[in-house]
Parts: C-alpha cells; structure tokens; sequence
C-alpha cells in the first residue's frame, strides 16, 4: 500500500469520525443557552438528558431546587415526570403479558370482576389495550376531581366510582385524554402480579434498569432530600402571570394517581428509561430485555388518532401531520420525521420527552416550574440540532405564544368582570344565604358541604383535604369559590331552584377559560343529601 493511499484512508476514517462525533455532540455553547432561556422566565432549576446511538451524551442539572436557596439542582435532583410516567405503567403491563398473566384483549372484568363503567356493554366490552388509549367515551379529563389536588380515597375507592361518571361520546369512536383508566390500569397491574402497583414498578422496572434515585411512592420522593420543589405564578386574576412562589409539594397529585402520572426521578434515570425505550425494550449493556419486541411494537404503534388542532404563529411549525395515541406515548411527526413524546405536568413541575426512533435519538427535560415555553423551546431546539434543521431561537416562539395565550384568556375575564349583571340592582341572590347552606353529593366525586359562617357561605370538598373555600356572590344564584389553597382553581357554583323555592342542584364551571382540563368542575352535579 502506498504512503499516499494510506494517508487517504486514514483522512477517511477521521473525516468520518468528526462526522459520527458531530452526530451525537450537544449544540455549542448549549450550557450557556440553557441558563439564558432559564434567566428570561425567571425558572427555578430544571434537568436535561440526551440519549443518542444507545450512549448517554448528557445528563445534568441546572438552577436551584428551590427559590431563595442556594442548593443546586444536579444530574441526581428527582423531579415528578407527571403523565410521562403513563409509559411506565404500560411497560409493567407490557412485562405481564410477555409472563402470560393477562393479554392486551382480555377484557378487564376478567381480571378485576369489580370494574364497571356506567354503560354495563362498555364494561364488558372494555379490555386491557382500551385503557390505555384514551378512546372509551369519557370526556376530558373526566373523573379527574376524585384525586386532584389530593384525596382521602383509595385506588378501589375510584375504581368504584368509575361507573357513576357517564359518558361524553360512544365506546370507542374518539380520542379523549384521560388520567383515570390508567389508575385503574395501575390496579390490574397490582391483581395480575401479586404486589402493588409500586412496588412491581420499583423491582421489574427501576431495579433491572440501574435507575437509582427513581421512587413510585411519594413517601420515598419526600424522604429524598435531593429533590426539585415545585413552583408557580400564582396571580390572583389568572395563573401564569406574576413572580413565582414556591407551592407546597404534598398537595400535587397524590399516591393514588401514582400510575396516571406520580412517579419520580432524575436526569440520570431519565436517560436510563430512554435508553431501554429506543432498545425497544432491551436492556442497555447486558443483553437482557424488560419486555419483548413485540409488546414495544405495540407501545409505538398509533392506535387511536389524535384530532390534529394547528398551532397558531410563532409556533405553527411544530403542527404535526400525522398524530395517534399507543400505550401511553403520542405517535407524530415533526416537520416529517416521525417522533414518539408525551408531555407531563403535575402542579408547579413539568416534564417533556421526546423520541426520533429512525435517529436512535431521545430527549428529556424536566422543569420545577409551570414555564412550558422554556421546557418545550430547549426541547424543540434539541430536536432541529440533531435532526439537521437550521437554529430557531424556540424559547421566544413559545415564550411569544404562551403571552398571547394569558392575554387572551385575562382579557376574556375581564370581559365578564365588565359584563357582570350583579353589578346592577336586583341581580341578587334569591335566597337568604342560610338556605344555600347544607349537605350535598355528586354520584361519582360524592359530599361537599355548603356552611354559612359570619355571614358568608363557605364549601368544602369533603374528600380532598383541604379544598375548602370562601364564597362570594357573583350574580344571580351564582357564587364563586376561592380556595384557601391559592394554587386550587377557582370556581363558580350555581345553584338552581325547585318550584318552592329550594335548592335542587348545584352545578359549578371553573372560572379561568385555562384552567387545567383537570379541574372538571363541567361534570358535576350536587343534589341535596337527604337529612340524618
């Protein structure tokens, strides 16, 4: 060989590697955009992982884990991953087909002869792949008051009440988020394996992947002393304007919404999950498997389509083409590359992943404040860097967007303020306040009660600690409800009368037209109880 053909195949090879090395390296001069984007919002601290050709290529932490302090948030720091987790609950499904303990067709009553929906054809219809893609006629969000903010039920507490919330649509015609089938599903994991939801996650899922900070129980997540405290704007027209205030971590989700969306874990273990996600179940390193091949096809394939809403200018580039719903991922494109992601929030922290399996690719990040044009513009410019598409200064389209989003939703408020018929003579209540005041019940969420003291009316949701509230008249014979708890949506309850002039039901609507779907005031309707 001569020295000139030897020189060429060398050049080759380092050409070739600079090429390969450009592939999987961070944007330049990343740490330093991160901490800008961080500094333009005001965002606490945050943890970004990035999993490129089966390697970690990043995992670390920035900020603080609190305002006022001074500790640091590092690879380590466990954030709440919110709905991100509903994969997780998927994989420990996927694991107990590939054992042969269940099969995504069995219908559910099968393996929990308690469960009922409110229509005795769904419940009997309705298997295991049904609750997992969001297509099984509940409305938004639906249910999702049993256990949030917090709740003194249990998981068979809301099991049962699951056949008291009537439908929005038919057994599967449509796709229509929802957080309390996976409860459920977490449920059937825990009959199908013999342990608890939590633990079948902690030893067949953290433990085999080496995600050693990761906790399913939120027992383990307080007793954590590295963790990200939540955050949020809390002003009192509408959230998501004003300074940010430190929210009080024990009124999130709550343990028994755990496998809807209460898991916890660091950048480290975040880039662990992806690791095995690209592997399409198998194990990074030692050539085991967390589940097959088969029951991750399934995890990726887009089941249910997603109703494609196009977002509006600055971000209008980020509409997919294509959008379906499998187990516990959303299935899309983006600008023509198909992406696997899921968005997670649980109040004052969120979550984003995202996955280009064709580009053996995987991106996550995690916030300790409710900034989502921070989490998704880092995201987003992630995404245009390793995917080849020119830079875009994502932060500011996103930060543009959710400014507009606020100003839209305050103005609409202030219109009804400027509207308001109680601000005439005569618009008052019909009744003295006293007898608005008494015991109430929703079929599924169940008893509030309504008490009048110092000449107020005052509510509270019997089963979720601490949601209780001052009421002020509105108009007409409605009052709206401002929770102790600032960070608890404010709502209007309207009382409708009978013929003699007593109340019949009460209904209720949240006041913010942003609330979190969450909040499904909608769906409510109290009646009186009858006395003692």
């Amino acid at each position: 060989m001569s020295r000139g053909t030897l020189w060429l195949r060398v050049a080759a090879g380092a050409w070739l590697w600079g090429i390969a090395a450009l592939a999987v390296a961070m944007p330049a001069g990343f740490e330093r955009r991160v901490e800008e984007a961080m500094r333009s919002r005001d965002v606490p601290g945050m943890a970004i992982a990035v999993v490129k050709d089966g390697e970690i290529v990043h995992a670390r932490g920035y900020g603080v884990r609190q305002l006022g302090s001074t500790e640091a948030v590092d690879a380590d720091t466990i954030f709440p991953t919110g709905s991100t987790g509903k994969a997780v609950t998927a994989a420990a499904l996927a694991i107990l087909v590939d054992e042969g303990k269940l099969g995504w067709d069995d219908p559910v009553v099968d393996h929990l002869p308690e469960f009922r929906m409110y229509d005795p054809w769904v419940t009997r219809e309705m298997t295991v792949r049904d609750l997992l893609l969001h297509r099984s006629g509940l409305g938004l969000g639906a249910g999702d008051l049993l256990y949030i903010p917090r709740t003194s039920r249990s998981r068979a507490d809301i099991v049962r009440a699951l056949r008291e919330i009537r439908p929005a649509t038919s057994f599967r015609s449509g796709y229509a988020y929802d957080n309390i089938l996976y409860i459920v599903a977490g449920e059937l994991v825990a009959r199908a394996s013999g342990q608890s939801w939590e633990s079948f996650v902690r030893d067949r899922i953290f433990r085999p992947l080496g995600m050693r900070t990761a906790v399913s129980d939120e027992n383990d997540r307080f007793a954590t002393a590295n963790r990200a405290q939540p955050h949020a704007r809390l002003d009192p027209r509408l959230r998501g304007l004003g300074a940010q205030q430190v929210l009080p971590e024990r009124e999130g989700l709550g343990q028994v919404a755990a496998p809807a969306g209460g898991l916890s874990w660091s950048a480290n273990d975040f880039a662990h999950w992806v690791q095995v996600q690209l592997g399409q179940g198998a194990l990074p390193g030692n050539g085991g498997r967390l589940y097959s091949e088969a029951s991750a096809r399934e995890m990726w394939t887009p089941q249910v389509p997603v109703p494609i809403r196009p977002y509006p200018q600055p971000i209008a580039d980020i509409t997919p083409q294509f959008s379906g719903y499998g187990f516990g991922w959303y299935v899309q494109d983006y600008r023509g590359v198909k992406v696997v992601q899921h968005s997670g929030a649980v109040f004052g922290v969120l979550a984003f992943v995202a996955l280009v399996p064709e580009q053996d690719l995987g991106i996550a990040l995690m916030v300790n404040s409710e900034d989502v044009d921070v989490l998704r513009g880092l995201g987003q410019e992630l995404l245009d860097h390793y995917l080849g598409f020119e830079p875009r200064d994502w932060v500011a389209a996103f930060s543009t967007w959710n400014r507009e989003r606020l100003a839209a939703g305050l103005a609409a408020l202030e219109g009804m303020g400027a509207a308001t018929p109680a601000r005439r003579k005569g618009a008052g209540p019909s009744l003295p306040l006293r007898d608005y005041a008494g015991e109430y019940a929703d079929a599924w969420y169940g008893p509030i009660a309504i008490t009048q003291e110092g000449g107020r009316l005052r509510m509270d949701f019997r089963q979720t600690p601490d949601m209780a509230g001052a009421m002020s008249h509105w108009r007409y014979d409605t009052f709206r409800v401002d929770w102790d708890d600032a960070s608890i949506e404010p709502a209007y309850a309207t009382f409708a009368l009978d013929a003699e002039g007593k109340v019949e039901r009460i209904t209720m609507k949240a006041v913010s037209p942003l609330a979190d779907f969450s909040y499904d005031y909608q769906d409510l309707l109290f009646t009186p109880r009858p006395a003692k």
